[in-house]
């Protein structure tokens, strides 16, 4: 029996799971170490597995793909529409094979993807759709909140996420015959967090809370990498263990993120409320600039955990922004996000999705986190207004 097993679910981590339920309006959540292993415990609790299809964007994070893997499913890349980088339903059938079981409809950077066109599509195809909401918190899809919009759906609570627990996840449901699959598999397979791991977690969020700043962002990132490649903070450290399952990966969530958590969700709606006031700054500012902004899709409302823009060179933007130590982000990179392997591992190849490609290209993100005030985002605009947009 594994040490850890059948431990009883925290106080803390129930009134977590019970206050972002209550926010989102659902009558089930399940708070896990990371958004990944939320994605895994409904993955299996939906019992996808060996030989399944699994169709996400091909313009994600690798911690997305990585679950699938585990389960000996393969992931199925469907290219994505330029204005919101969310997966184009129009491609979607195409890809639909009799192995096919699951869609994953990611909310990229906020923006809801297009839950009707893929709903039917489901519908007509036998298949289930859930979301990845943990771009997505607060946005809205024709006046339903993303995560209540499909079967399920799975949220990341890491470091640059809407709100933080340092790392952390939750699975939501309001489907009662999932949440006992879920629940039951929990009780038998889930870990506890190691007190070593949830002291190091501490740690580093306090020095988040002490240092992150828009102007000291770049250096925080880079020492966080450096702690990362030596096995010295949670995450996703570069080599093979990431490929492969580790028995321990099924963890749930401990106390203290809980608590922390807990803290966020009051703080939630302020927090939602200055990511909108920041977005419309950008768009005021962008467009007194004349610079160039995708048409949206009616009935959408997003909250923008960034706010994503094109350049015409991303790097010399980044660069600048090192030099300047203004906080710019490079989301996606690849279109397997944080990869620390050949994409092909994961069953990519490229020009499988090129505007996915297209995007990685060119793409970098604001911040609009509410630590981003008025000085610095026009500090921030006037950087890429420098480097001008990309070209058609």
């Amino acid at each position: 029996m594994n040490q850890g097993v059948h431990c009883p679910v925290g106080a803390a981590r129930k009134h977590f799971e019970a206050a972002f339920a209550s926010w989102l309006g659902v009558p089930h959540a399940f708070a896990f170490w990371k958004g990944r292993v939320a994605l895994y415990a409904i993955l299996r609790a939906l019992g996808v597995g060996e030989g399944d299809e699994v169709i996400v964007p091909g313009y994600t994070c690798v911690a997305v793909v990585r679950p699938i893997k585990y389960l000996r499913a393969k992931p199925v890349y469907v290219d994505i529409e330029p204005a919101t980088y969310n997966i184009d339903p129009g491609r979607i059938e195409e890809h639909v094979t009799d192995r096919t079981r699951l869609i994953v409809a990611q909310h990229t950077y906020g923006f809801p993807a297009d839950m009707d066109a893929i709903l039917a599509i489901a519908a007509r195809r036998g298949l289930t759709v859930i979301e990845d909401a943990c771009l997505a918190i607060g946005s809205t899809y024709r006046g339903r909140r993303t995560g209540t919009l499909a079967r399920a759906a799975y949220w990341s609570m890491q470091w640059s996420k809407t709100f933080t627990t340092g790392v952390g996840g939750l699975a939501t449901t309001d489907d009662n015959n999932l949440a006992d699959h879920i629940a039951r598999l929990v009780a038998a397979e889930a870990y506890e967090a190691g007190p070593g791991e949830a002291l190091l977690l501490a740690a580093m969020r306090k020095v988040h809370r002490v240092l992150a700043y828009p102007s000291t962002m770049t250096r925080i990132q880079a020492l966080y990498r450096w702690l990362l490649d030596r096995g010295l903070a949670p995450g996703n450290p570069p080599g093979p263990r990431q490929v492969e399952f580790q028995p321990t990966f099924f963890k749930r969530m401990g106390a203290g993120q809980a608590r922390v958590g807990l803290c966020a969700v009051r703080r939630l709606d302020a927090n939602i409320a200055h990511r909108r006031r920041t977005a419309r700054l950008y768009d005021e500012l962008l467009a007194a600039r004349g610079w160039p902004r995708p048409t949206l899709p009616d009935g959408i409302d997003p909250v923008l955990v960034r706010y994503p823009v094109r350049v015409a060179d991303k790097a010399a933007a980044v660069e600048a922004a090192r030099a300047r130590h203004l906080e710019l982000g490079t989301w996606f990179d690849s279109p397997l996000h944080q990869s620390t392997e050949p994409l092909d591992v994961y069953g990519y190849t490229d020009g499988t999705c090129p505007q996915a490609e297209k995007a990685c290209r060119e793409v970098v993100n604001l911040p609009t986190h509410p630590r981003t005030r008025e000085k610095m985002a026009r500090k921030v605009v006037d950087l890429i207004c420098e480097i001008g947009p990309a070209k058609d």
